[in-house]
């Protein structure tokens, strides 16, 4: 074979291999074609194997815009689906927030301060959809003005993940982050402030396995238009375990029984 031949031979190997390799990217890119499709695929696989209750010890920090920060304890308890209480440091002054099918409410001093209804977007993505009816999430989530009809591929913290709701490169428009290899939820794009121009994203970092099946995302962040704005790190996490039924009953909201908090 004359040797003016072998580079036209290595070229040819060259682009038989990339055509390969855009093949096989073209294959794992069609891997769910709507957001529906990923919805129901991240149900499946966690089907009957992700845990009911929740509970686990925050420490929140919040940025301030001098530059200083300040931490509060909050102590943390979930039913899914679409229940959580929140009970705020000091616990016997009676202050915190509850979420329960679809209204918020918020305590003072241990009375009912305010509610209105709500779906809260990070319970369902990082915990309802693993449980409850796929319609019910879909809905859930078209009602956040997510566009489940647009769905790609991008690389996040070194891992690959599924983005629906916007095309590649926009950052501005509400969408949910989901890690390929697992199907967690690890991060949301949403619009917030009276104008919606400010560019609100949340971050599911730090997953623990735990036991009985399921994950925690161990630190929370969310940030105001790319600057930080809160920081949530959970410790002494524990799941599966029978809580009061009255946690979620806003009239019981200081009468029940909190001992997962460790204190009265």
């Amino acid at each position: 074979m004359p040797a003016a031949a072998y580079p036209l031979i290595i070229m040819k190997n060259l682009i038989i291999a990339i055509l390969i390799l855009m093949c096989v990217n073209a294959v794992s890119a069609a891997d769910y074609k709507t957001g529906e499709e990923l919805i129901a695929a991240m149900h499946k696989k966690y089907d009957g194997k992700w845990y009911k209750t929740l509970t686990f010890k925050q420490i929140t920090t919040t940025y301030k815009a001098d530059g200083t920060s300040s931490d509060e304890t909050w102590y943390e308890a979930m039913n899914a689906p679409g229940k959580l209480r929140i009970d705020f440091d000091p616990i016997d002054k009676g202050n915190g927030i509850l979420f329960a099918d679809g209204t918020l409410y918020q305590f003072k001093d241990g009375k009912l301060a305010g509610k209105r209804a709500f779906v809260h977007p990070l319970l369902v993505l990082g915990f309802d959809v693993y449980m409850q009816p796929v319609e019910t999430t879909i809905a859930q989530i078209k009602g956040m003005n997510i566009d489940l009809s647009t769905i790609h591929q991008e690389k996040w913290m070194g891992k690959d993940v599924y983005v629906v709701g916007a095309k590649q490169g926009d950052l501005a428009t509400p969408q949910f982050w989901v890690d390929k290899k697992d199907l967690l939820f690890v991060r949301m794009i949403d619009l917030a402030g009276k104008d919606k121009k400010i560019v609100a994203e949340t971050q599911f970092n730090k997953y623990v396995k735990v036991k009985g099946g399921g994950w925690v995302s161990a630190e929370v962040k969310f940030f105001s238009d790319g600057k930080p704005r809160t920081t949530e790190q959970y410790s002494e996490i524990k799941t599966g375990m029978t809580l009061d039924a009255g946690l979620w009953d806003p009239e019981k909201w200081m009468t029940v029984d909190r001992s997962y908090t460790g204190k009265k």
